[in-house]
C-alpha cells in the first residue's frame, strides 16, 4: 500500500509529510477525492516570497482573501472543514523555492500547517509537500511500502 493510500485509509495519521511521487496533480486529486477526503493544490513553483504563498494558499484553500499575514492564515485554517468528506489534503508541490528564498516565511508556514494538522477543530487535515529540495525534518510519505 502507498503512503497516500495509507493515509487516506486512515492507517497513517494526518501530519505534514514529504513526499516524492511523480503522479499528476489530477491523478492524486481522483484517489483523494475517490477516498472520501477533500483535495487542495498549492503549485509553489513560482512562489518565492511571503506574500506569494499567503495569496496561493488562502486560493488553494478556498478561505477568505484578506490574509495579509501567518496569523490571519492561521485563524482562517481553524474554519477549513469539508462537510461530509473525511478531511482535506492539501498538496503542495514546489515548496522548495519558497524554502530556498525566503526560508524564515517557509518556517513559519509549516508552523501554521502544522498546527492546523494537529488542531482539535475542523476535520482531519494533511499536508504533502511534493518534490525535492532542502533536508527537512518532516516524516515521508512512501510512494510504496
Amino acid at each position: 500500500m502507498s503512503g497516500l493510500a495509507a493515509l487516506l485509509a486512515g492507517h497513517t495519521p494526518p501530519d505534514l509529510y514529504q513526499w516524492h511521487s511523480a503522479a499528476s496533480v489530477p491523478d492524486v486529486q481522483h484517489a483523494v477525492e475517490h477516498a472520501g477526503w477533500a483535495f487542495a493544490h498549492l503549485d509553489g513553483w513560482t512562489i518565492e516570497e511571503k506574500e506569494s504563498f499567503l495569496k496561493a494558499a488562502t486560493v488553494a484553500l478556498s478561505v477568505s482573501d484578506d490574509v495579509g499575514d501567518f496569523d490571519t492564515l492561521s485563524d482562517r485554517l481553524a474554519d477549513v472543514d469539508a462537510p461530509d468528506r473525511e478531511g482535506v489534503v492539501l498538496l503542495w508541490d514546489g515548496w522548495s523555492p519558497l524554502c530556498r528564498h525566503d526560508e524564515q516565511a517557509f518556517r513559519v508556514a509549516l508552523t501554521v500547517l502544522g498546527g492546523r494538522v494537529h488542531s482539535d477543530r475542523g476535520c482531519r487535515f494533511a499536508v504533502i509537500l511534493r518534490g525535492d529540495g532542502p533536508g527537512l525534518d518532516l516524516p515521508e510519505l512512501p510512494v510504496k511500502h
